[in-house]
């Protein structure tokens, strides 16, 4: 097994899980916090209505047995907190509030009444009991333990209400059986609302992070199949969901057609000039066999096809300059992007060297612009595709040497448009004169050196530019070249000393096809 292969090994545990097992602590620690608060205010509240009650167990308690001047008995005692229910006639109406309230308080199995006298002495207990007296001067309810649990304890002591004087002691106890029952079941009441939290919240994470992880599967599928497969069209689906994740699969999907367009121009590169060089390269091998089976006796046959080799390796030479700078013309988006330039004044130095290199011909020139124009475009490239446009219209105007250049705006673009009247192109072939290698007569074209490639690279530079090129032509009348450009901005006149100023050299354009291109470094 490869190192790859046990990296990928180790990753077992999906993101879901790991999302959905996190967010699952998550809302178990906020449910716990949650349930632990209501436990104890629950709680709280239980316990303050169970010292409620022993305080309403003490006034009772107190009530009835304060009305004696003297210390208590146990025979008192038992009279009044054990009353007959039978000889309620006996009684007069508080005293019969006095048991019902007694009753109740007795009746409760947590509640522990005991009455001691003043020297600590127990004269009264409601239930059998191990209780320990502890004397207080005055009502107190505390919390302490007894057999290994915690109880309430409340104590008073017993002043007579005539002379205040000591008389006894009353104390009573709550064992908190009902508290503590009452807190155990809500105990497992929150605890099963925990468990199902948790449950319901990583059964709601995992669903909730597999739909936001569905357009991540779809682009790791995407990816897959074109690793698998790097000829694949597979492209990632419209997610619909407009977020990062969309952003990230249009992205993605741009990569991808911008490598394929790589990969094709670089296939496309490779035929053409295989198919290209497979002329020049048949032919300089025929002379050479010529020459070696019997042609260098021959001085006139040497020298005819010593010329012929030279003439055909200066075109391949001139061939693989041109696919040089068609392939950097096809990424020049990558190393020119920020690149402005004076339209105006690249224009007016295309404009005078051609009048001076080729003085047979008649140039006119109309600028209807009122400033001067800024587009985004590097300098060279501009210049290029001037010089492919006017090489091209000078090469094909034979009987008319006229060319026309015209210079305006409309809207937001910058038009540049020449014009020649020499043979026109058909309608059949103006769609096909930017492509590579196609020349509207081969025969005439390769007479006069062109490889075909001029005007692919001037379309593939303005392309690149975000700008169009078109052509209009009818046989026999010329051809009219026109360039759009987005102005990006105007800049004043005494900023013109800023941009580069750099231009090429007339005689650089002198050859039709052969040097057009090299400006594209």
């Amino acid at each position: 097994m490869t190192q790859t292969d046990n990296q990928s090994g180790k990753r077992k545990i999906s993101l879901k899980w790991k999302w959905a097992f996190f967010t699952s602590i998550g809302v178990l620690a906020i449910v716990i916090a949650f349930s632990v608060l209501i436990f104890n205010r629950f709680t709280n509240v239980l316990l303050e209505q169970e010292r409620m009650h022993i305080d309403n167990t003490l006034s009772t308690v107190s009530s009835r047995l304060t009305n004696y001047a003297s210390p208590l008995s146990k025979g008192d005692v038992e009279r009044y907190l054990r009353p007959s229910l039978n000889s309620e006639a006996s009684q007069d109406n508080d005293s019969n509030i006095y048991s019902d309230s007694l009753i109740v308080n007795f009746s409760r199995d947590n509640i522990l009444v005991n009455v001691y006298s003043v020297g600590g002495k127990r004269l009264f207990e409601s239930k059998k009991n191990m209780s320990k007296f502890n004397a207080s001067t005055k009502r107190r309810i505390m919390t302490t333990r007894q057999n290994g649990k915690n109880v309430l304890v409340g104590i008073e002591p017993l002043h007579a209400k005539k002379n205040g004087s000591l008389i006894g002691y009353a104390q009573v106890i709550d064992e908190l059986s009902s508290y503590r029952q009452t807190a155990r079941k809500l105990g497992v009441i929150l605890a099963i609302l925990v468990l199902i939290s948790v449950l319901v919240s990583l059964i709601l994470a995992y669903l909730l992070v597999a739909e936001l992880l569905r357009p991540i599967n779809q682009i790791q599928e995407t990816i897959n199949k074109v690793k698998t497969d790097p000829d694949s069209d597979a492209r990632v689906p419209d997610l619909k969901s407009h977020d990062e994740l969309s952003d990230l699969a249009d992205l993605l999907n741009s990569m991808l057609d911008q490598t394929r367009r790589y990969i094709d121009q670089q296939q496309q590169f490779v035929e053409d000039v295989s198919h290209e060089l497979r002329t020049p390269v048949a032919v300089i091998q025929g002379h050479i066999d010529m020459l070696l089976r019997w042609g260098k006796d021959d001085p006139e046959v040497l020298e005819e096809s010593l010329k012929a080799s030279l003439q055909e390796t200066k075109r391949m030479k001139s061939l693989v300059s041109e696919m040089l700078d068609l392939s950097r013309a096809e990424q020049v988006e990558l190393n020119y992007g920020e690149e402005i330039t004076n339209v105006n004044e690249v224009f007016a130095q295309v404009y005078n060297d051609f009048k001076m290199i080729h003085p047979d011909f008649t140039f006119t020139f109309d600028d209807d612009t009122n400033d001067n124009v800024y587009v985004q475009i590097y300098r060279n490239h501009l210049e290029q595709v001037l010089v492919i446009l006017l090489d091209n219209a000078i090469k094909y105007s034979e009987k008319r040497k006229e060319v026309h250049m015209s210079l305006s705006t409309s809207m937001s673009m910058v038009n540049i448009a020449i014009q020649d009247f020499g043979e026109g192109i058909s309608q059949e072939d103006i769609n096909k004169v930017f492509n590579r290698f196609y020349r509207v007569d081969k025969a005439r074209s390769r007479d006069k050196g062109g490889n075909g490639l001029g005007l692919s690279i001037a379309h593939r530079l303005v392309e690149a530019y975000h700008g169009n090129i078109s052509i209009e032509s009818s046989l026999g009348y010329g051809s009219i070249f026109q360039i759009n450009l987005p102005i990006v901005k105007n800049m004043p006149d005494e900023d013109k000393d800023d941009e580069d100023t750099s231009v090429a050299k007339p005689d650089q354009t002198a050859d039709s096809d052969q040097d057009n291109g090299s400006q594209l470094k």
